[in-house]
């Protein structure tokens, strides 16, 4: 019987091997010593313990890794220290091109409803800002006649929200309108520093037909001949 029973743990014991099991993980059920593992599997022809194998391939893929992100990194750097040239050459005292720039912001992310007011809404805080900031550098605004408006969700704190978006647009709260709160999933992870979908409104039809039309122009110029 206890020989039959041998028999059984040492097959046992070969087919882990075949799966990949390494002898750490064969011991923790059989407690075979590690010379009698090594003579099994000498003897039947199969693999030796991949312990080491298995380490010196994690070592090489987190290597592996760690090359990749520094080569993302560097990658970034280059573009941004192109992009740093371009940007200093830029003239931003030329009106046209500030008004090209916006018109082709706003023909991106801008309502298109030929009966609605300007409207520009993004998730992005930065391009919300910029495009604010280069439509006070265009026209003459009516400051009061701006509004803002949020579609939140429900992990989002509103007045904290609120405040946020007024300070970095420089837009009084008493100008925000009542906040949407989306219905979503509270179970569905959303990425951080979410600040919502930010609404900027200003009622004035004109600047849109405006934009909208030099945004279409600009786009013709480039077309192919």
């Amino acid at each position: 019987m206890e020989v039959r029973r041998s028999i059984e743990i040492k097959n046992a014991v070969l087919r882990m091997g075949m799966n990949g099991k390494t002898y750490a993980e064969i011991r923790a059920i059989y407690p075979i010593p590690k010379s009698t593992l090594s003579y099994w599997f000498k003897n039947h022809d199969q693999p030796r313990d991949r312990t080491r194998q298995l380490e010196l391939l994690k070592k090489a893929r987190l290597r592996g890794v760690a090359v990749i992100r520094e080569n993302k990194i560097k990658r970034l750097a280059e573009a941004k220290s192109r992009a740093a040239v371009r940007a200093a050459a830029f003239d931003f005292g030329d009106t046209s091109s500030i008004k090209a720039i916006l018109a082709m912001l706003y023909w991106a992310e801008g309502s298109k409803n030929d009966n609605g007011a300007l409207t520009f809404a993004n998730t992005d805080p930065v391009l919300s800002q910029f495009y604010l900031t280069l439509l006070r550098a265009v026209f003459p605004l009516d400051e009061s006649r701006l509004r803002i408006r949020l579609h939140l969700h429900h992990y989002h704190k509103k007045r904290a929200t609120r405040a946020f978006w007024s300070e970095l647009l420089q837009v009084p709260e008493s100008q925000f309108g009542k906040i949407y709160v989306k219905k979503r999933s509270t179970r569905k992870r959303f990425r951080r520093n979410f600040q919502g979908i930010c609404f900027i409104v200003y009622g004035d039809s004109s600047i849109r037909r405006e934009l909208l039309a030099l945004g279409v122009l600009l786009a013709q110029k480039f077309e192919p001949s």
